[in-house]
């Protein structure tokens, strides 16, 4: 999905797959002084496509020379680094959006420093640590008494900063030819049964991390584990997790998510958090 100057631009697809671009509907939202703005929320890799395309016109008619772009998600952001048989596919996506020239790029909690790293002109914007005192106020969390939890390493570094709160911190072993996660265990320790836990962290695709994380927090003594996550993919209701029964509620944005709150899965828009 791409947004210029706050709405939605229409595509059609032909037959074929190609992309029909709207140049009246650009030219029309566009400004004639500079500063436009594109929003940019990945759904698939046609998105990038549309997005070169807007930014070439806009270029085209002496309108993108200032133009902002406002990243939701960065794609591939979890390829940060050639391991094994995966290929550096953040560096080959940064390059793509570089090409495209903006003024100012905005990236909505970026998965590490590698993204700010390989996109130029680029600064973050992170609405997790923002929305953690409305979590906390909702769900009557106590930082006296309860714990925040980071999954791994990479979530302890990001937010592990937060002052005034408990804080646990997991460790995790991944097969990287699979994907999946071995063993997660737990540093740190609880001084009593029946605490509340906020997990925390940047993405969510089906939840398997977040699964064995509130396992490990119920065999500590967790009473009530909520996930406070920024990017929550679709596949999450394909995964185990809304079933589980192990954790409350998810709170998440809309920068991948799709469709409204649930008794699961509140979602709060991302757009007023934009700077």
């Amino acid at each position: 999905m791409i947004r210029l100057n706050g709405q939605t631009l229409d595509f059609e697809t032909y037959p074929n797959g190609e992309t029909r671009v709207n140049g009246e509907q650009i030219g029309a939202l566009a400004l004639a002084e500079d500063g436009n703005r594109i929003a940019f929320k990945y759904e698939t890799d046609a998105d990038l496509i549309k997005l070169m395309f807007v930014k070439s016109y806009l270029d085209d008619h002496g309108l993108g020379q200032e133009a902002a772009l406002d990243i939701y998600y960065m794609p591939y952001s979890r390829m940060d680094r050639a391991e094994g048989a995966s290929a550096f596919t953040l560096r080959y996506a940064s390059r793509m959006i570089n090409a495209m020239n903006f003024a100012r790029v905005t990236v909505v909690e970026p998965h590490s420093d590698v993204t700010l790293a390989l996109l130029d002109r680029s600064g973050a914007v992170y609405p997790t640590l923002d929305l953690l005192d409305r979590v906390t106020a909702e769900t009557g969390f106590d930082p006296a008494a309860d714990y925040l939890f980071f999954p791994d390493a990479g979530a302890q570094k990001r937010y592990g900063q937060i002052e005034g709160f408990r804080q646990l911190v997991g460790h995790k072993e991944r097969d990287f030819r699979t994907g999946r996660i071995q063993k997660l265990d737990v540093a740190g320790s609880v001084d009593r049964t029946g605490f509340k836990a906020i997990i925390i962290d940047d993405l969510c695709s089906y939840g398997g991390t977040f699964l064995l994380s509130a396992e490990r927090l119920r065999e500590l003594g967790a009473s009530q584990i909520y996930l406070l996550v920024t990017h929550c993919e679709n596949a999450i209701h394909q995964g185990k997790l809304p079933a589980s029964g192990l954790i409350e509620r998810v709170y998440t944005t809309d920068t991948i998510l799709d469709g409204p709150s649930t008794d699961f899965i509140h979602i709060y828009p991302i757009g007023g958090m934009l700077p």
